[in-house]
């Protein structure tokens, strides 16, 4: 097996690139005008993205490229998957909510386990972006970012899609759930 310098196997790392690419061709209305081998040849330049994409998809993400940043030149990924990650759920929002349980703590918080894989968290105005691609989170939900003003408070923002309609509801940091994880995006 031959190692790249990110720790992937170049078989790893070709394995990768092909679900994507397969995932991206079989979504082309989620972004019209781009082209696959100019989004490879971006993530090709940048591995530790790759890696991040890697993670994504290992936890049940199946990242996608849905936009296309003009002033930066990014492409930019998100979270796809029908429902919310099944490798990212159960997890209560922050480090401080975390902290704050006493007694049956989750393995970890949304954004410690964001920053691990190098993602940002959906905020609410791309949720709906997401949502206008498609109908995610018929069953699940996911968190978003939270504005500073009701994470002092103790709370923190997650949405989901019920009745054909996006909905942004509010649960304390510290509360977890089966059913509950969280989107991120990425951008290369």
């Amino acid at each position: 097996m031959t190692m790249t310098h990110n720790g992937f196997s170049l078989e790893h790392r070709e394995e990768l690139l092909s679900i994507l690419k397969a995932r991206f061709e079989k979504n082309m209305d989620r972004h019209k005008g781009l082209v696959w081998a100019e989004v490879q040849a971006k993530l090709e330049a940048n591995p530790d993205k790759l890696w991040s994409l890697n993670e994504m998809e290992g936890t049940g993400g199946e990242p996608d490229v849905v936009g296309h940043d003009q002033e930066t030149g990014e492409y930019i990924f998100y979270d796809c998957s029908v429902e919310s990650p099944k490798g990212r759920r159960s997890l209560c929002f922050d480090r401080a909510a975390l902290d704050s349980r006493k007694n049956h703590k989750p393995e970890n918080s949304v954004m410690d386990l964001a920053a691990t894989i190098g993602i940002e968290l959906l905020s609410e105005e791309q949720y709906r972006e997401l949502q206008e691609l498609g109908n995610f989170d018929l069953k699940t939900s996911s968190w978003v970012q939270t504005p500073d003003n009701i994470r002092k408070l103790g709370g923190a923002l997650f949405c989901d899609r019920r009745y054909d309609t996006v909905f942004v509801y509010h649960n304390g940091a510290e509360s977890y759930y089966a059913a509950r994880g969280f989107r991120g995006l990425l951008r290369v």
